[in-house]
């Protein structure tokens, strides 16, 4: 079985332009999490996926492995299928390319479903939420599970909603079954090219969320639940803070 973890990686970002090439540390945003998913011990290889030279001359410049996608694309996934469909794979990793520092574990953790039963089409990740305002901050997204930890709904909105309130007052003591999803992604590449395929849902259009495609689908996505939480960079201020540390 051959699993490649792919990282794609626009300069054009919104929020924080060039933002692959940023310094942490001393060394580009992009190395960073390159460096950091090699360190995975599931993955047989690990390819950053891009539309730009300078995020391309880069790569190469560190020693890693890169190729150019089309410009076309209007999402992650795309990009993703795209290099997909060019290697030889049966497990593809989507690794968030701004997580300079994410624990190659959890990478590990979120593939070890889709190794263990190849009826799985995704694999994905969640932790517990232990800070109350992250339950009505939109930028945290929510999820909520089934028995088998399986997804049953991801928001930006704050899910489950308890009408006694007593979850919320518990959250004091840490017994609450409110959780974040983590934003990184195992397919099988059969299914991930039949996802690039799919037409964007109704609910994925409301909540801005993609994954919300694969369950408007009938499809499922298993979650693992994990204890090491992921640092993203999305603004300057979240740049400025994880150089202080």
């Amino acid at each position: 079985m051959i699993i490649a973890g792919i990282i794609p990686a626009r300069y054009a970002s919104t929020r924080l332009p060039g933002k692959p090439l940023l310094l942490i540390h001393g060394k580009p945003m992009i190395q960073r999490v390159y460096e950091q998913s090699k360190k995975s011990k599931s993955l047989n290889r690990v390819i950053v996926a891009t539309d730009d030279k300078r995020i391309f001359d880069c790569v190469n410049a560190f020693g890693g492995e890169v190729m150019m996608t089309s410009k076309k694309h209007q999402s992650g996934t795309d990009r993703l299928s795209e290099v997909a469909e060019k290697i030889k794979c049966d497990i593809v990793v989507n690794i968030q390319g701004d997580e300079p520092y994410i624990d190659p574990e959890n990478i590990d953790m979120a593939i070890e479903p889709m190794i263990k039963d190849r009826r799985l089409d995704v694999s994905t990740l969640a932790i517990k939420i232990k800070n109350k305002d992250d339950l009505k901050d939109v930028n945290k997204v929510k999820v909520v599970l089934d028995k088998n930890n399986f997804a049953l709904y991801f928001s930006r909105n704050y899910i489950p909603f308890d009408m006694h309130q007593k979850s919320t007052k518990d959250f004091l003591i840490g017994n609450n079954k409110f959780y974040r999803h983590i934003g990184l992604y195992v397919y099988s590449k059969r299914y991930l090219l039949k996802f690039a395929k799919m037409k964007t849902g109704y609910l994925e259009k409301m909540e801005k969320l993609e994954q919300l495609r694969i369950l408007e689908n009938g499809d499922k996505i298993k979650v693992m639940i994990t204890k090491k939480d992921c640092v993203s960079v999305d603004s300057m201020e979240d740049l400025k803070k994880l150089i202080r540390k």
